[in-house]
């Protein structure tokens, strides 16, 4: 046997060959995924910048769709399952926030070599990060306008605006728990972003204070965190990788660019469960009623 014949694996005889019908390829529909990478310009590094958003989309869409999942178990008491759905979608942002060290190995003289040719495209013109948005609760009517050219992506945008956000439905499945969640906080307008709320940061406090009788609530604010902490790491990292490459240029799509995205690092979807850190161990910690 040839050093050559001994580098080659054999097929078995059990392996498929008449790749006819369903396989792989039609499966995934690669064709068409494949075929998606189209770089408007002639220079080397575009099909990089494609590729990373384009994988960034895919993730969002599997985070959305675990997300949705989590609000509808929830919602039906199956705190469990749900907790399943939240620790998979950490997973997923871990996977978001490392692609960002791919796209920086684009130098800045590479991208301003492509950059004119996107015109007014902008990762701010995302729908599904609009959608991710409203689902963990920061909530702007303001956004489902951005979309009136597309009016399908509209209409799911203001569904989600007037529906319940991961968090409300949280509130909601406590209070059905027995934990005295204000009634303020389960009828509000959900098409507000959540504000921080005094009394349930006491009521968290009190769950931090004595988690082993209610583990699995103790367990939800713990996921909730990693979720936010996460996506504020992705969002700080998204920042810096901008700065790095355009330093403090605006934004393709018109914004301050850089100043426009430190400005989202203030935003907070659960307040109340960072809230905790301050307040634990402090001599004023109330069991629940």
């Amino acid at each position: 046997m040839t050093t050559a014949q001994q580098n080659i694996r054999p097929l078995e005889d059990g392996i498929e060959r008449d790749l006819a019908g369903l396989n792989y390829g039609s499966y995934l529909h690669l064709d068409e995924l494949l075929h998606a990478q189209q770089p408007v310009s002639d220079h080397h590094d575009e099909m990089l910048f494609i590729v990373v958003h384009h994988v960034t989309e895919l993730w969002i869409k599997l985070v959305i769709h675990e997300i949705r999942s989590a609000i509808v178990l929830l919602r039906q008491d199956e705190l469990g399952p749900a907790l399943k759905r939240l620790a998979r979608v950490k997973h997923v942002q871990r996977q978001m926030i490392e692609q960002w060290a791919v796209l920086a190995t684009l130098t800045p003289s590479e991208y301003a070599q492509f950059r004119g040719v996107l015109g007014k495209s902008s990762g701010f013109q995302s729908a599904q990060y609009r959608t991710l948005e409203f689902l963990l609760g920061n909530k702007n009517p303001a956004m489902v306008a951005v979309f009136r050219h597309d009016p399908e992506t509209a209409a799911q945008l203001d569904r989600d605006l007037h529906a319940p956000s991961l968090y409300d439905e949280f509130l909601a499945y406590l209070a059905r728990r027995g934990y005295p969640i204000p009634a303020r906080l389960l009828e509000r307008d959900v098409t507000a972003p959540h504000t921080r709320d005094d009394e349930l940061v006491r009521i968290f406090t009190a769950v931090y204070a004595d988690p082993e009788p209610q583990w699995d609530v103790y367990e939800t604010c713990e996921e909730l965190v990693d979720i936010e902490d996460t996506f504020q790491t992705w969002r700080f990292r998204h920042l810096k990788t901008v700065e790095r490459i355009i330093g403090y240029k605006r934004g393709t799509g018109g914004s301050s660019g850089v100043a426009f995205l430190n400005r989202a690092l203030s935003l907070t979807f659960f307040p109340e469960l960072f809230a905790v850190r301050t307040e634990i161990g402090t001599d004023d910690v109330k069991d629940l009623p």
